[in-house]
């Protein structure tokens, strides 16, 4: 898929760029994982991730996959990429971004949209 929005092609460029959001995004790629699980795996500050992880949601490069009710019966939210690979080509005045979807998760989101009718 090509990306034709500019303010996506500069969230993933950012992402990119930044080591931190890279790590969190290669940390989530193939299994869902709340921010402790990326903190450690990762071994970035929780303000940081928390930060990072917001923005990733917010740009629509991450996604909330479930919300599970741990054992002491808090609430916690698992996280996982939407898209799988970036491909960046830079053309004279034109970025061309292409992605491949994680389709994992865009197959749960369908699942769970369409089984709201049941």
């Amino acid at each position: 898929m090509i990306v034709k929005s500019d303010r996506l092609k500069h969230a993933i460029l950012a992402a990119l760029a930044d080591g931190e959001p890279q790590k969190i995004l290669d940390s989530a790629m193939y299994e869902s994982k709340s921010v402790n699980n990326i903190v450690h795996e990762t071994e970035i500050s929780h303000t940081t991730a928390y930060r990072k992880i917001r923005w990733l949601v917010e740009e629509k490069l991450l996604v909330v996959d479930k919300i599970v009710i741990t054992e002491d019966g808090k609430k916690s939210t698992l996280f996982r990429t939407i898209l799988k690979t970036f491909t960046v080509k830079y053309e004279y005045n034109n970025v061309i971004i292409e992605t491949e979807q994680n389709v994992d998760i865009l197959r749960k989101v369908t699942e769970r949209f369409f089984s709201l009718d049941d």
